[in-house]
């Protein structure tokens, strides 16, 4: 194996030690033999781009190019054209990945589970990782600076793990650094011997760079061995001084700096159902992140909605990923809501506070408009609203329009079957769900006749007659086997009841989510209504033909159970829904008051300690955002398209020039050189150039016979080399026309063109007396069409979208560039004189 060979396998082995610092992040771990696989192909081009060998910028983009191909493969085939080649769907749904995989990182505890965008993120960073630490040790044959990425690969990975990284992942990284430092020294001692060193000695390649004459290292070793010891110390100490991540894999939710409890301030997000909401409840200071007015009657039916979970894949629920859009004037009727059914429709004011960034917006459901500023999306099917390009909730004030839904026990008992659609998609349950959950649900539901008593049944149990107790110091926890533990120990808080609920509705074949947000929260002495981190909470939706998706409660203490749930089923009014009255909400019961001094004092300081008061947001009057972007992503495909055009717009220019070019006549008795071309100091004598690309120079007073000729037959060569016949200048025109017409296959007209084509150069180069060739334009138009017709659909879109031909653009400005230079160079000489010259006067002087 040759040295160059035997340092890739290192490389790829060192960033493989480093990629298993991530699998305690990860599980399940497959993910590793993947990224592996992967790395051993992007290593595999890098060798044999070297042994070509290729320039080495050109190596690592070959290798780039590679990875991007390997990505698409596995990520993204059913995007891609023929399954490999990226297109712009392809890119999409990487960014769409990116987004789910950002999202699940800040949702999921370590480990979290291998979803589809955090292996694109964790075997996407392996890959780059990969390329860099081969591109530098391997390519550019510098391995110390290689363990750079190799150290940030394993710095994340034992900073997010929280500092619980195994001493054996350092241990791997490190071997593999020093392996590839050692595989680099001794490759530069088996090319070169002792470079730097003392006395003479005998080099021993079996010892790995060591002089057995001295007893001690060769001093490129010490130089490797000094920084690898330098480069171990840093990774000590980065992963030390990074700091713990609690909760989610990148971020805990819930608390910024000193966020954590006993302390505050810093960036609060209350949406993750797997640890901020616990967190979040067992916050000591019930800081307020939103402040609302309404016109509703009252406020237990104002649970604040900030995203439903609809996916239930044995690990986790977690949202599906959908499109998003612009948000409507109007949004849409929501889905199986009856006309039959009574609804209110309210307005809400709200205002966030600053120290509460969320990307989803937290509003009741189901809202029917929203007026807010910013970068806002719609996504329909979970009739939400997500930032965009970093547009968070901060600070922000909004009004919202919505339906307070109130339908019958009747009209609940007596809803049709879902449509079949919905009931697949909203009904399944992962094969590894345990065996008890099914049976529990049919147990608890024995006796009911349809689902909405089933659905009420369910919601008793947990709620009251199941003997459950809640309690938010419990470990949170959303796969199958927590709810399976759920059910035996009966101890939870609302993540646990409303997954347990909504998975066990599902086996029975009723239609289920999880919703997420807050509870209504805490009326004020001004009417307006307070949420605070305490009121983050979870509740399941059921769906029910003619209703639509319904909210139920089976949180024992928390919330308000629906009304359609109890005895009765009052009906209410509300008053102009397009201006919320002062004090218009009834005060429920005063409890999670937010405190007034949980505010820290910067935070105070800085105005960020609860919300503004709301105000009435009118709708806006055009989506800027949208026309925006779409004005950017035409402008980036115009742009796009007019740079892939560039090659076709000058062969049409150029062919344009060459076969249009007016012509002069000669005068009659005006002097010719022997060559075919007015003789020097004649009128003609200017006009009879060609430019830089071959055609003849347009503008001037006269152009000659003789530049058309050339011009017609320089548009004859250009055609074939399009179509891939090479040009040969060291043939005569008669021979260089015979080789066009055999490789280009022309018979006929097109083929008797060449010729005539070629005899007209013939006069002109080599006639005594020139005679004016007649129709050299429409014969090499004709040619031009003869070579395309003989080829096949490929080469023809090739030859008129890439044309071979445009490279002489390149040899043209490469010779401006060299005659720029060289009057420079000419030019800093003479300053150069001058310079000198001054310099010598104050010796003559003197002298």
């Amino acid at each position: 194996m040759s040295g160059r060979a035997r340092l890739a396998v290192c490389a790829f082995a060192a960033t493989l030690m480093a990629a298993g610092a991530l699998l305690p992040l990860v599980d399940p771990p497959n993910w590793l033999f993947q990224a592996g696989f992967l790395v051993a192909i992007q290593t595999g081009v890098g060798a044999l781009a070297r042994r070509v060998p290729l320039p080495r910028p050109l190596t690592v983009a070959v290798q780039t190019l590679v990875t991007l191909l390997l990505l698409t493969v596995v990520f993204a085939r059913g995007q891609a054209f023929l399954g490999v080649l990226p297109g712009p769907d392809a890119f999409v749904h990487f960014g769409e990945l990116l987004r789910a995989g950002a999202d699940d990182v800040g949702k999921y505890a370590i480990p979290a589970p291998a979803t589809d965008g955090i292996r694109l993120m964790v075997i996407g960073g392996v890959l780059v990782i990969g390329l860099a630490v081969d591109a530098l040790a391997v390519t550019f044959r510098s391995a110390a600076p290689a363990g750079l990425p190799l150290l940030a690969l394993y710095s994340v990975a034992a900073g997010l793990s929280g500092g619980e990284a195994s001493w054996l992942w350092f241990l791997l990284a490190a071997s593999g650094y020093l392996l590839l430092l050692l595989a680099e020294g001794r490759d530069r001692l088996s090319q070169w011997g002792r470079v730097f060193g003392g006395g003479a000695g005998t080099r021993n390649r079996s010892t790995g760079g060591f002089d057995p004459t001295e007893g001690r290292p060769q001093a490129p070793v010490r130089a490797g061995r000094r920084i690898g010891v330098l480069a171990l110390g840093v990774a000590l100490v980065v992963p030390a001084a990074l700091p713990a991540l609690d909760g989610g894999l990148i971020g805990g939710v819930g608390n910024g700096p000193g966020g954590g409890p006993g302390g505050g301030g810093g960036t609060i997000s209350a949406v993750n159902p797997l640890v901020s909401l616990q967190d979040n409840l067992n916050q000591p200071q019930n800081r307020e992140v939103l402040r609302y007015r309404s016109n509703a009657p009252d406020n237990q039916d104002m649970y604040l909605r900030i995203l439903s979970l609809d996916r239930f894949d044995g690990t986790s629920w977690r949202s599906s990923q959908r499109k998003v859009t612009g948000v409507p004037e109007r949004l849409p009727e929501p889905v199986g809501l009856s006309p039959s059914v009574q609804v209110t429709e309210v307005r809400t004011n709200l205002s966030a506070a600053g120290s509460y960034k969320q990307d989803w917006l937290p509003m009741p459901y189901p809202a029917t408009a929203v007026a807010i500023d910013g970068r806002w999306r719609y996504e329909p099917a979970g009739r939400t609203l997500v930032g965009d390009r970093g547009q968070t909730t901060a600070g922000t004030q909004y009004s919202v329009n919505s339906l307070i839904v109130k339908p019958t026990q009747e009209q609940l008992a007596d809803a049709p079957a879902p449509p079949a659609a919905l009931l697949q998609e909203y009904t399944r349950v992962p094969d590894a769900l345990p065996g008890d959950v099914r049976r529990t649900a049919a147990t608890v539901t024995r006796g009911a006749a349809n689902d909405y008593e089933r659905a009420e049944k369910l919601e008793e149990w947990f709620a009251d007659t199941g003997g459950f107790t809640y309690n938010t110091d419990v470990r949170s926890g959303t796969g199958v086997t927590a709810i399976s533990r759920f059910l035996k120990q009966k101890e939870g808080f609302c993540v646990h009841f409303s997954f347990s609920m909504a998975a066990m509705a599902r086996t029975l074949g009723i239609p289920a989510r999880v919703a997420v947000g807050f509870q209504p929260g805490t009326t004020q002495s001004d009417g307006t209504v307070s949420v605070g981190l305490r009121d983050a909470h979870a509740w399941p939706e059921l769906y029910f033909e003619g209703v639509g998706w319904t909210r139920f409660e089976p949180t024992p203490s928390r919330g308000f159970r629906p009304e359609y749930t109890q005895e009765q089923t009052p009906s209410g009014g509300a008053s102009d829904p397009a201006r919320p009255e002062e004090g218009s909400s009834a005060a429920p019961e005063q409890s999670n008051r937010p405190e007034d001094d949980a505010c820290p004092r910067q935070e105070r300081q800085l105005g960020e300690c609860g919300a503004a008061d709301p105000r009435d947001v009118q709708p806006p009057t055009a989506d800027d955002s949208s026309l925006g972007t779409v004005l950017l992503v035409t402008s980036g495909v115009v742009g796009g398209l007019l740079l892939l055009a560039v090659p076709l717009l000058w062969r049409l220019v150029t062919r344009s020039r060459r076969l249009g070019v007016p012509v002069r006549r000669p005068a009659e008795g005006e002097a010719r050189s022997p060559g075919g071309s007015p003789a020097p100091g004649s009128p003609g004598a200017s006009a009879a150039s060609l430019d830089a690309d071959g055609g003849a120079v347009a503008g001037r007073t006269a152009v000659d016979d003789p530049g058309r000729t050339l011009a017609a037959w320089q548009e004859v060569t250009d055609s074939a080399w399009d179509v891939g016949i090479l040009p040969d200048e060291s043939l005569t025109p008669r021979k260089a026309a015979a080789r066009i017409v055999r490789l280009g296959k022309l018979e006929d007209e097109p083929a008797a063109a060449v010729h005539r084509v070629a005899r007209s150069v013939e006069q002109v180069l080599y006639a005594p007396v020139p005679r004016a060739g007649t129709g050299l334009a429409d014969d090499a138009r004709q040619i031009q069409a003869g070579l395309i017709r003989a080829v096949g659909f490929r080469t023809r879109m090739r030859a008129l979208l890439l044309p071979r031909s445009s490279v002489r653009v390149v040899w043209a400005l490469s010779e401006r560039w060299s005659a720029f230079t060289d009057r420079w160079n000419v030019r800093r000489l003479r300053l150069d004189r001058w310079t000198a010259f001054l310099r010598r006067r104050p010796t003559r002087q003197r002298g």
